[in-house]
């Protein structure tokens, strides 16, 4: 008989009993868009309506006020219930709740509380993007554990014990099942979902919807070979646009913060010298091709855009939706050219 060796120790969130939960980033990516769109939608609207207060005789009830409550809402939601459903529903109110309350950071961190204050835009994209990379560095510190998968399989069981599972549920908790592999407990969660009941009904999942909506439509865009190249295009050319706004910032304007167009030129010259290597490699590799696109889009997003949204908000809002068109038309093709990899035949 052979021995296993020693088991690995577990890493210190796990004995604390912190599993990470794999729905978690794009839970994580819904609500830092809903924030985004929040902000956009309550400036926008403000601006339409003339800025209005509610209040009168010296008060004036400021819409962080709302936000704060709605965060406050989606806690009291999170604590009342258990089971992974609840989050489809705090995902929102958090996001619609946050997006209101950092709308109007500019009255927080100047002395005359101004909610006109120009850096806004820029400060709370950059608190957006920096959410997001923590997020994201919690997830890509240490791969995911067996472990992590079967207390995920349970915590969907959680909701399934209570309300039956649908197809999609049933499906989803067999996947983090496979994944778990022979960790201690697999055959006693499986027998649990098993037991699980059917049931076709389930709380509306609008975020999930609109996720599996892109991703299905992102696909489809790739099939059609012309629309990755045009996307390409599109690419190289903001990112030349962004490089050519930053010389111009730097020869032709005294104006400008001289940080903010370093800023400019710096990130706009790595995002366009990315897309060219891009497109010198793609022909001979598809995919390390749109890697480096994948590169050049991230860093017009996480860099270049907090520099944009300091320079014009509401130009940079654009940038940004263009950008993320791009990254998930990219995303798409590397997803494409990964199944291809995978189902084609061996020899």
């Amino acid at each position: 008989m052979t021995s296993k060796g020693p088991v690995p120790p577990r890493r210190l969130p796990l004995r604390l009993g912190l599993p990470r939960d794999p729905a978690s980033s794009s839970h994580i990516t819904a609500f830092l868009a809903i924030t985004l769109a929040t902000v956009v939608v309550t400036r926008l609207l403000l601006r339409l309506t003339g800025f209005p207060q509610l209040g009168g005789g010296g008060v004036h009830i400021s819409h962080v006020l709302w936000g704060g409550l709605l965060m406050a809402l989606a806690f009291i939601v999170l604590m009342t219930f258990v089971g992974p459903v609840v989050r489809r529903v705090v995902v929102v109110l958090a996001g619609v709740g946050f997006g209101l309350f950092i709308d109007e950071i500019g009255k927080f961190v100047t002395s005359d509380y101004d909610y006109f204050w120009e850096p806004t835009a820029a400060l709370i994209y950059l608190v957006v993007v920096g959410l997001g990379l923590f997020a994201d560095m919690l997830h890509r510190r240490h791969p995911r554990e067996p472990s992590e998968y079967l207390a995920a399989a349970a915590d969907q069981a959680v909701a399934g014990l209570a309300g039956g599972f649908s197809a999609r549920e049933r499906t989803r908790a067999h996947w983090y099942l496979e994944r778990a592999g022979d960790a201690p407990g697999a055959a006693q969660v499986r027998a649990l979902l098993e037991a699980v009941e059917h049931d076709a009904h389930e709380l509306p999942d609008p975020v999930g919807a609109m996720s599996r909506g892109i991703v299905h439509v992102s696909r489809w865009l790739v099939r059609a070979r012309w629309v990755p190249w045009v996307t390409v295009a599109l690419l190289v050319a903001t990112s030349a646009v962004t490089l050519a706004r930053g010389i111009y910032g730097w020869t032709a304007s005294a104006d400008e913060p001289a940080w903010l167009v370093v800023g400019i030129l710096l990130s706009g010259f790595a995002s366009t010298a990315f897309a060219v290597v891009g497109l010198a490699r793609v022909r001979g590799d598809r995919e390390d091709g749109y890697r480096w696109f994948r590169r050049a889009v991230l860093v017009a997003l996480l860099v270049t855009q907090i520099f944009l949204f300091r320079l014009a908000p509401w130009d940079a809002t654009i940038g940004l939706l263009v950008d993320l068109v791009i990254l998930a038309v990219v995303a798409a093709e590397l997803d494409v050219i990964a199944d291809d990899r995978t189902t084609s035949p061996v020899g």
